[in-house]
C-alpha cells in the first residue's frame, strides 16, 4: 500500500531559536534597511503590534493578540501561523512613541516619513485613523509623508490592513500559492519586511542613482530632492556636495541642477575577489547652510559580453572573461519563509555559498530586503535578478512538458500565446510593467546585481523584446537574461539553457554568450532536517555517497564539457531545500552540507579555470 502522507514537520533554524527567545521582541531587525541612503534620524518600527483577521472590511472593536513583525502571519515566528486567505483583512495596530529628538525636529518643521520595506500583496496604511495612503504589490518598498495626520506631540498610532488573493489572480506572487507541494511553496501575506520612520527637512534627498563608465573611469550621481514646501524651495537648494570619508578622493560642491559626473583617476574595481565600495557622504546645502546628509555607496565594476582569445563570446567583468558560477536561490525559511529569521542568517547563506567556490547567486522569482544586497555587494557576490512571476496560474502542459519538448527539438515557440502562458489580463500586463521598472531601478544602485531576468520557462510571459529593452533603457549597467530555460525570442545577452531530462544540446551565437541557468536538483532527504514525508527533485539520491557521484557524473560528463564548448555561466539548484523540494546544498534549517564542501570548491575551481587559462 503507498505510504500515507505524514504531517509537515516544524523545523527552525538556529537563528529561528534566537528570535522566539529573544527577551526583546523590539530589538528584531533593527538594522537599518536602506544601506544606499542612510541617515542619522531613523526608528525601527518592528516588533510586537496587535492583530486581528476580519471577514468585513470593518476594523475591529478588539484584537485577537499580538504578531511579531515583520514576520508574515502564516509562519512560525510571527506567532500566529494562520493564513491570509483570498476575502479575508488583516489588520495590523500599534502605537508609537516618539523620541525627544523626532519631538524637537517636528516642531521645527521637519517631517516624518513612514516606511515599508514589503507589504503583501494589498495594503492600506491609517496614522491615528486617517488613510495615509494605499499600495498594491507585495514585493517593493513604498513610503508615506504621515506628518500632518499626527494629532499627539508625543506620538501616533499607526493601522495597517493587507488584503491578500495569493494564486487566485494575476499579481505577481513569485512561488507562492495557497496550495504548496513540489516546487511551489506555502503563501505569505501581510507585512514581511522592516516598517521604519525617519526624520527629514521640509527640503531633503528623496533618492539616489549611481551610474558608472568604467571605460572612461567616471561616476554619474543623479540626486532626486523632495519638498514638502513645494517645487520653488527644492529648486532653491543652492548646491550639492560628496564626499569620500575614506579619503579616495577629494570633496566635490556641484550647483544642485541635475545629474554631476565625476572622474575617478586610478579608481579601484569591484569583483566578487576584491568587492571595493566606495563610501561616500551627499549633502544638501543652501548657501554656506547644510540642510540634509545622507550616507551610501558605490563600486566600479563592468558585465558586459565580449570575445575570447579563443572566439568564444563570453561574460566579462572589468574587460576579462570571468567565469559565473552560481547556486540557484529561493530565499526561503522553515520559521519564517519569506523573511529571514534574522540578519546573520541571511548573511550565511551569501557566506556559505561563497566559502564553497560559487560567486553568483540567482536570486528566484522573488526579491529580498535591500540589506540582502548590500551584503552580496560588501561580500563580493554576483547576483542575477529574476523579476517577481506573476499571470493566471501556469499551464503545465505548456510551459513545462512541451516547453522542454521544443527546447530538445530546437522548436522556438512564440510569446504571443496570452492564455497559454497565463497573461490574458490586460491589467496584470500593466502591473507587470509598473513593476519592472520600479525593480530595475532599485537594483541600479547595487553593483552585485549584473543581470535582470524579467521571465523564467515561460511564466506569464510576453513581450519579451519590448522588455529587454526597457531594462537596457533603465539601467545599462546590467546583462539581460530574457527568458531563462526557455521561450527564447531571440533578445538579450545570453542564450539561457535549463537541463533536468533531456541531453544538453546547446548551439555557439554569434553575438549572445551561453549560460547554464538551471540544472542539477538532485534530491537527498535528511532525516531530522526535513520537514515533509513527500519529497520532490529531478533526481532521487538515497545517501551522500550517491549524491557526490551523481554530482561528479553531471559535472564531468555534461557540465564541464559544456563551459569548454562556450557556457559562460552556470546555476545549480539549488541554495537549501524549502519544503516538499529537497534538491539543496543544504538542509532546510541550514544545519547540514549534504556534500563534501571540497568537491564542491573542486569543481567550481575547476569550471573557473577553464575559462581562465583562456584569457
Amino acid at each position: 500500500m503507498p505510504k500515507k502522507k505524514a504531517d509537515a514537520v516544524k523545523l527552525t533554524s538556529k537563528w529561528g531559536e534566537l528570535v522566539k527567545r529573544a527577551p526583546d521582541k523590539n530589538r528584531i531587525w533593527s538594522e537599518y534597511p536602506r544601506p544606499t541612503l542612510q541617515r542619522e534620524q531613523w526608528e525601527c518600527l518592528n516588533g510586537l503590534w496587535r492583530y486581528a483577521f476580519t471577514k468585513e472590511k470593518k476594523r475591529p472593536a478588539v484584537t485577537e493578540g499580538e504578531i511579531l513583525v515583520p514576520f508574515a502571519p502564516e509562519t512560525s515566528l510571527s506567532g500566529v501561523e494562520r493564513k491570509l486567505l483570498p476575502g479575508w483583512y488583516l489588520w495590523y495596530e500599534r502605537d508609537v512613541s516618539f523620541t525627544a529628538m523626532t519631538r524637537l525636529r517636528l516642531k521645527n518643521g521637519f517631517r516624518l516619513l513612514l516606511h515599508f520595506g514589503a507589504v503583501d500583496e494589498r495594503c492600506e496604511v491609517y496614522v491615528d485613523g486617517a488613510l495615509a495612503g494605499t499600495h498594491r504589490g507585495g514585493y517593493l518598498p513604498f513610503s508615506f509623508d504621515i506628518t500632518d495626520l499626527i494629532r499627539r506631540e508625543e506620538g501616533c498610532e499607526i493601522g495597517v490592513l493587507a488584503e491578500d488573493v495569493s494564486d487566485t489572480s494575476y499579481h505577481s506572487v513569485g512561488k507562492q500559492t495557497l496550495k504548496p507541494g513540489g516546487m511551489y511553496y506555502p503563501a505569505t501575506g501581510g507585512i514581511w519586511q522592516t516598517v521604519w520612520y525617519e526624520v527629514v527637512p521640509p527640503v531633503y534627498i528623496a533618492g539616489i542613482s549611481w551610474e558608472t563608465f568604467y571605460d572612461e573611469g567616471e561616476m554619474e550621481l543623479q540626486i532626486n530632492i523632495a519638498s514638502s514646501l513645494g517645487k520653488e524651495a527644492a529648486e532653491n537648494v543652492r548646491s550639492i556636495e560628496i564626499s569620500f570619508p575614506g579619503g579616495e578622493y577629494r570633496t566635490e560642491r556641484f550647483s544642485a541642477d541635475g545629474s554631476i559626473r565625476i572622474s575617478l583617476p586610478g579608481f579601484r574595481s569591484w569583483s566578487p575577489e576584491e568587492p571595493y565600495l566606495y563610501r561616500v557622504a551627499v549633502a544638501l546645502y543652501e548657501q554656506d547652510k547644510e540642510t540634509d546628509r545622507v550616507e551610501s555607496y558605490f563600486a566600479m565594476r563592468k558585465v558586459s559580453v565580449d570575445t575570447d582569445k579563443q572566439g568564444i563570446r563570453r561574460l566579462f567583468l572589468n574587460n576579462r572573461p570571468y567565469m559565473q558560477v552560481g547556486v540557484l536561490d529561493q530565499g526561503y525559511w522553515p520559521e519564517s519563509l519569506y523573511t529571514p529569521p534574522t540578519e546573520e542568517a541571511m548573511i550565511y547563506d551569501i557566506e556559505a555559498m561563497k566559502d564553497l567556490g560559487f560567486n553568483m547567486l540567482r536570486k528566484h522569482v522573488k526579491v529580498e530586503p535591500e540589506r540582502w544586497y548590500y551584503h552580496c555587494d560588501r561580500l563580493g557576490m554576483l547576483v542575477w535578478q529574476d523579476m517577481m512571476n506573476g499571470g493566471r496560474k501556469n499551464k503545465s502542459f505548456y510551459v513545462t512538458y512541451l516547453a522542454t519538448l521544443f527546447q530538445g527539438l530546437g522548436i522556438r515557440p512564440s510569446d504571443k500565446h496570452r492564455f497559454l502562458l497565463s497573461r490574458q489580463d490586460k491589467a496584470g500586463r500593466e502591473e507587470y510593467e509598473e513593476e519592472l521598472r520600479e525593480l530595475v531601478c532599485r537594483m541600479k544602485n547595487h553593483p552585485c546585481v549584473c543581470c535582470i531576468v524579467p521571465f523564467n520557462e515561460g511564466w506569464g510571459q510576453f513581450d519579451t523584446n519590448r522588455f529587454t529593452d526597457l531594462i537596457r533603457e533603465l539601467n545599462s549597467g546590467v546583462l539581460v537574461d530574457q527568458a531563462s530555460g526557455w521561450f527564447d525570442m531571440g533578445g538579450g545577452d545570453i542564450k539561457s539553457h535549463h537541463h533536468y531530462f533531456l541531453k544538453l544540446r546547446y548551439k555557439r551565437e554569434a553575438e549572445r554568450a551561453l549560460a547554464l541557468t538551471e540544472f542539477g536538483g538532485y534530491a537527498q532527504r535528511v532525516e531530522e532536517h526535513t520537514c515533509h514525508e513527500k519529497l520532490y527533485g529531478y533526481r532521487v539520491c538515497q545517501n551522500r555517497q550517491e549524491l557526490e557521484q551523481a554530482y561528479e557524473e553531471l559535472l564531468s560528463g555534461t557540465v564541464a564539457p559544456a563551459v569548454e564548448g562556450g557556457i559562460s555561466a552556470t546555476v545549480y539548484t539549488q541554495l537549501s531545500d524549502v519544503e516538499e523540494e529537497i534538491n539543496g546544498l543544504l538542509t532546510y534549517d541550514r544545519e547540514v552540507l549534504k556534500m563534501d564542501g571540497e568537491l564542491l570548491r573542486k569543481w567550481n575551481r575547476k569550471l573557473r579555470n577553464i575559462v581562465d587559462k583562456e584569457q
